[in-house]
């Protein structure tokens, strides 16, 4: 396929590090005599032989709560990957495993799966990106091949087109924004803007490096003067946010004799704080705050572009089901945000990889309600033995992508086969109050005492008791929180004994210390409890003076 284009040929390398960051960790084969062995089914399945089928494959059984519902697809082993709706409201999504694009229509809640005649037979390929155009068309990346897909909703059709490889590319997420297409290459050291031409023969892209040697080229999102937020970081040695001004830089190239222009002279570089190693997912919300997901720990921040500061958030702790812990190896489970995305409402919504959560933030109330996600694969956690022995609903489904509509969050489950949705609508069973305010003032090396109370809603059924568990967690190494007296890590909320009226709340006293270390600011710590189907909290800011 011919290609042309202005190519911005400052590039500094790249390193090996997997787009799926997180798909080694906890990983455990499943026992097997002869990994060799492959029986074929004439389905996806035989891209795998049989001892990977169920850590690859998963059990397809679609599982529900009174917040989510999942929807098992017809072909096994497709591993679904990137998704999005369109505008009637139809679920598509990405098969890594097929190579092909799957509809899903949530009325009739049946699905359309349309064969790729161009994909390789046994071909595998992580499809991160995805998202649909005004003309009908749904595009999405494909990292084996470097290839941007296009696949036509209405003549059912796919076309492509050759990504701008540079040696070592992985072109990951995408977005259309007018007439271009936005590409983040993770492991190509560049951030490209294509503009494909109208009979899809050829494709004029831009390509700019990344600011920081030899690192990770991640999400991007556009604000409203169509600035480009990005990250460059190296693994486990933190990282820069940049900020690209796209429209300065073209007009510059458009009345410049230059062919290439300097870099520098249209970006800011902010420097990544302590702590933030992964920044996979970014978003805006409208005041402008940018959102950044942290995959190798619990945390994500947001960055306040006018005083340059960066405010760290943590998640509930993973609940011990997610990751088994059969051999006693884990000692600090950690939930692992991955993407994060912005929706009407002004709330920030994430997928928690390890925590088998989608999650909802809002920043005005300072709430987090963190949905649990049914299925889990065990062979993604330490649920197997040496034996073994497989502990039953232990696991993760490898939850890699959503995608917002309305009250509704769509999600594949990659390694269970599943698709499912959050209804964000349906009432909670809790609610979190803070008679006291939401902060608290405290130097290092001291301790203080916080109250809160949580209460159940008049959803609870008359007389029902629910076993609620305590979230107190921070944000900080350096800031400790945990609860006075023991007796309330666990405890029951009961329905009033009128119906239609809520329970009496329970009083809960935490305590909290800055240690010696603590650097004066301001730090985060979430609140509130923990049920098997969702986990309801709220966060209050701690000022180290």
């Amino acid at each position: 396929m011919k290609k042309k284009g202005l190519l911005v040929v400052i590039f500094f390398g790249g390193i090996m590090v997997t787009s799926g960051f997180g798909l080694q960790s906890m990983m455990v084969a499943p026992p097997s005599t002869d990994d060799s062995v492959t029986t074929i089914t004439g389905t996806p399945a035989d891209n795998f032989p049989d001892a990977q089928r169920a850590q690859f494959c998963g059990s397809g059984t679609a599982k529900s709560t009174d917040y989510v519902q999942e929807f098992s697809i017809p072909t096994p082993c497709t591993n679904p990957l990137a998704i999005v709706t369109d505008y009637d409201g139809n679920v598509w999504f990405a098969q890594t495993n097929t190579g092909n694009i799957a509809k899903f229509n949530p009325a009739s809640e049946l699905f359309t799966e349309y064969d790729n005649p161009s994909w390789p037979s046994g071909a595998r390929s992580m499809m991160w990106g995805m998202d649909y155009a005004p003309d009908g068309s749904v595009w999405f990346t494909d990292e084996a091949h470097d290839i941007i897909w296009q696949f036509s909703t209405f003549d059912e059709e796919y076309n492509r087109l050759s990504y701008p490889s540079s040696g070592n590319s992985l072109p990951q997420r995408l977005l259309i924004d007018g007439s271009q297409i936005i590409i983040n290459d993770f492991t190509g050291d560049k951030l490209t803007f294509m503009n494909p031409t109208s009979n899809q023969e050829d494709a004029n892209y831009l390509s700019i490096p990344s600011a920081l040697n030899n690192s990770s080229t991640s999400d991007f999102v556009l604000d409203d003067d169509d600035n480009v937020w990005y990250t460059n970081w190296l693994f486990q040695q933190g990282g820069a946010l940049i900020k690209f001004k796209q429209n300065d830089y073209r007009t510059s190239v458009a009345l410049s004799n230059q062919q290439f222009l300097p870099l520098p002279d249209f970006i800011d570089v902010f420097i990544l704080p302590p702590g933030l190693n992964t920044p996979n997912g970014i978003t805006i919300t409208d005041d402008g705050t940018i959102w950044l997901a942290d995959t190798t720990s619990s945390a994500f921040f947001s960055f306040d572009p006018i005083t340059e500061q960066f405010i760290q958030y943590v998640t509930a702790d993973p609940l011990p089901a997610t990751y088994g812990n059969l051999t006693g190896v884990i000692l600090s489970p950690i939930s692992r945000p991955y993407w994060i995305e912005s929706d009407s409402l002004g709330r920030i919504v994430f997928n928690e990889q390890a925590g088998n959560n989608i999650s909802v933030m809002d920043p005005t109330s300072e709430s987090l309600i963190e949905y649990h996600v049914p299925s889990r694969n065990p062979f993604w956690g330490d649920c197997v033995d040496p034996n073994g022995l497989v502990l039953d609903d232990c696991g993760i489904a490898q939850i890699f992508d959503f995608t917002i509509d309305g009250e509704k969050i769509w999600f594949t489950e990659w390694v269970e086969n599943n698709i499912g949705v959050v209804d964000t609508s349906v009432p909670l069973p809790l609610e979190v109050s803070l008679p006291s305010g939401n902060s608290v003032s405290i130097t290092n090396g001291t301790v203080q005492l916080f109250e809160f109370a949580i209460s159940p809603t008049d959803v609870v059924a008359q007389d029902d008791v629910l076993d609620v568990s305590l979230v107190a967690t921070s944000a900080s190494p350096f800031i400790s929180v945990q609860p006075f007296d023991d007796s309330f890590s666990t405890f029951q909320l009961a329905g009033d004994s009128v119906e239609g009226e809520p329970g009496e709340p329970t009083q809960i006293s935490v305590v909290i210390y800055a240690s010696n270390h603590a650097l004066p600011g301001t730090y985060k710590i979430l609140l509130g409890g923990q049920l098997p189907d969702v986990a309801v909290s709220k966060y209050i800011t701690v000022t180290v003076t």
